[in-house]
């Protein structure tokens, strides 16, 4: 298993190569679609200026993130990773909402974009250097099991389905329908608030204790353990690189307290061992006569 500084340092790698890739399509696609009034070409540089923004974020909270426990923190900081890309969710809100504007105003007030060959040549570009970004942060998130990587995966995700919009609407304007400019223009804005919900959806399931693990994988590691009667009360939390376990198990009234304590111990380290991304269990003994699940699964 990859040791969490290891780790943290290969998460801030890929955000820092992404960025400078994601900043120069941003560049190339914002100065000309402002050279030659393209409003959806524009916007998708904004949003490409988007990504590149959300890289910083996401660069500044792995930089919290990797802080090792302290007084104060005795959990850690692994959670400041999960709020970063809570952090790039609200971004993308704040551009979904200027790109809506934007769009409206030129609904208005139409501006006539300059469509040339080298419009296209520019859009194709971008998308196969978006394609790559996207197919590559996501390997690395899943690798890494990165909140940050893969919501800022499917940030950049959008830009390729976005650029294809632009070419879409280049396409229209080239035969006389200026108007699709602006359409374009909205569903680039609309598309980049769907992502952002996908994002904050994610988060906040970390950051409000949602369930991680199934019950049952628990339940069958710790069953397998002898002297075990009973397992019930299973409670998961946490990220998925960085989950936390409590559970309750039922044992025979006469065993010493010694080897309860061993016996706690043992199934600490075999759910760690089993179920991967777990950092910390807390096992709770109750004697046989004491239970208070009686409908809980027993051992068979």
């Amino acid at each position: 298993m990859i040791k969490p500084q290891d780790r943290y340092k290969k998460i801030f790698f890929v955000l820092g190569l992404i960025l400078v890739l994601n900043w120069a399509v941003a560049l190339a696609k914002v100065i000309y679609g402002w050279m030659s009034h393209s409003g959806s070409m524009f916007a998708d540089g904004i949003h490409s200026f988007a990504d590149g923004a959300s890289n910083v974020i996401g660069m500044i909270g792995i930089s919290l993130a990797s802080q090792p426990a302290d007084e104060d923190h005795p959990y850690g900081h692994k959670k400041y990773e999960t709020f970063s890309a809570l952090a790039i969710a609200t971004f993308l809100i704040v551009i979904c909402v200027f790109l809506i504007k934007d769009a409206v105003n030129m609904f208005y007030h139409p501006r006539i974009p300059k469509v040339t060959v080298f419009s296209f040549v520019v859009m194709v570009v971008t998308m196969a250097v978006n394609w790559g970004v996207t197919t590559y942060e996501r390997k690395k998130g899943r690798e890494l099991q990165s909140d940050i990587l893969l919501s800022d995966a499917l940030h950049t995700q959008t830009d390729i389905l976005t650029s294809f919009s632009v070419i879409v609407s280049l396409i229209a304007v080239r035969f006389g329908f200026p108007m699709v400019d602006s359409f374009v223009t909205a569903f680039i804005a609309v598309f980049i608030g769907y992502a952002a919900f996908g994002i904050i959806k994610e988060s906040s399931e970390v950051l409000c204790d949602h369930v991680v693990l199934d019950v049952s994988e628990i339940r069958k590691v710790v069953l397998a353990v002898d002297k075990i009667r009973s397992c019930h009360e299973i409670r998961t939390r946490g990220r998925k690189d960085d989950v936390y376990v409590d559970l309750h198990i039922l044992v025979d009234n006469a065993m010493p307290v010694a080897e309860a304590h061993d016996l706690a111990n043992y199934i600490e380290d075999e759910i760690k061992k089993n179920i991967e991304g777990v950092t910390d269990v807390v096992v709770h003994i109750e004697p046989e006569s004491h239970s208070h699940s009686p409908n809980s699964p027993d051992k068979k």
